[in-house]
């Protein structure tokens, strides 16, 4: 019996121990054309056990790379892509750099300074006014988020004036018309010759007739 403890280690476990067996075997067969066809047989049967990788861009190219890889990049096989090295495969992205920007005001977040500096370049009045409401509603959403509280005007106006030393002004006014209901008179007649939807639906029913008198259905 073969124990896990007498096996070569697995290169990659999510092909299992039969795929690596079978690289393992190419590996020693000496025709290359025989070779080679296993080859592609092996990477059909992996495409098959990992089918989300059908899902990835380029994903054949993924699975010769694999290929060579459970190898340990000693398969002597003619590849349709850049046969990869050792080197190439263990490669680290560069580190993405942290943002060093700091702020006075950290706990409004780095979009509502963004905003604040659009508002502070807009030259129509109408719009910086409206930008800067924006800018005050926003300010309270996120003070009674944090502080489970409501917040006054004065105290988001004094805040707003610290910003932007002065320059934005909370007006707390609505950034949008007030609604206003159509009255009555102003709604266009019926003519006699338009039904109700009352009357309509008895029609399709059948339960009555547009002058509104009822009769028995008929069976």
């Amino acid at each position: 019996m073969e124990y896990n403890t007498t096996r070569n280690k697995l290169a990659m476990r999510e092909y299992g121990r039969h795929v690596q067996k079978m690289i393992e075997y190419i590996q020693a067969i000496e025709d290359p054309e025989k070779r080679q066809k296993n080859a592609y047989a092996v990477i059909e049967l992996m495409g098959f056990l990992n089918p989300h990788l059908k899902n990835v861009e380029d994903f054949r190219h993924k699975l010769w790379d694999h290929l060579f890889l459970i190898s340990d990049f000693k398969l002597e096989v003619e590849s349709p892509y850049p046969i990869p090295t050792r080197e190439s495969l263990k490669t680290k992205p560069e580190p993405i750099p942290y943002p060093k920007r700091t702020s006075k005001h950290a706990h409004l977040g780095k979009n509502l300074e963004d905003l604040i500096n659009i508002a502070l370049k807009e030259q129509d009045p109408e719009k910086r006014d409206a930008m800067a409401n924006t800018i005050a509603y926003y300010m309270k959403l996120a003070y009674s988020n944090w502080h489970k509280e409501i917040v006054q005007d004065d105290a988001i106006q004094s805040e707003l004036n610290e910003i932007t030393n002065g320059q934005l002004a909370f007006t707390n006014t609505p950034s949008v018309k007030a609604f206003r209901p159509i009255e009555r008179s102003n709604m266009p007649k019926r003519n006699k010759f338009q039904k109700s939807n009352t009357n309509r639906r008895n029609d399709r029913n059948g339960n009555g007739n547009s002058n509104g008198n009822y009769k028995k259905k008929r069976y």
